[in-house]
């Protein structure tokens, strides 16, 4: 199949890459297929969350742990439920990334992550309730730590 996308022109793709958001994203519940893909050079940690149904419709997200290895996000028995899963760990995690100009002033939303179980693609935004995380985090905080990682 083929994709017009928002970054990466026309894409080709098999229904099998979608992942799937039952319950869509915060903002955009009516989106339920997305493609991940990455952007060259980032080394897989920076991603477009690209609609499948929406051309003009993409995301930056980025690994969160290429930004901190203190990131753990703890999700509630009944959001593991929703991915059949029994830890946190057996699952991906994506952080939505707003670009700004310059740079240096972008932030990542490490309350609200994308949850993607890796054998199903079925996908979730979640908010924390654990952990002390915001929805703006500066990315500028990141690599005064010395930690790689830029939108």
């Amino acid at each position: 199949m083929k994709l017009n996308t928002k970054y990466f022109g026309t894409v080709d793709y098999e229904k099998e890459d979608l992942i799937t958001f039952p319950a869509g994203l915060f903002g955009f519940e009516e989106e339920r297929g997305f493609l991940l893909l990455p952007f060259e050079g980032s080394g897989g940690n920076m991603l477009c969350l690209q609609s499948a149904a929406t051309p003009a419709l993409a995301f930056v997200v980025m690994n969160p742990f290429s930004l901190t290895h203190d990131y753990e996000p703890v999700l509630q028995k009944r959001e593991l439920r929703f991915f059949g899963a029994k830890e946190s760990s057996e699952l991906a995690y994506y952080v939505l990334c707003a670009v700004r100009n310059p740079v240096s002033e972008s932030t990542v939303n490490l309350k609200c992550p994308v949850v993607v179980n890796p054998h199903t693609r079925e996908a979730r935004q979640i908010i924390l309730e654990e952990g002390d995380y915001n929805m703006r985090h500066p990315l500028r905080e990141f690599s005064s730590k010395g930690d790689e990682g830029g939108c």
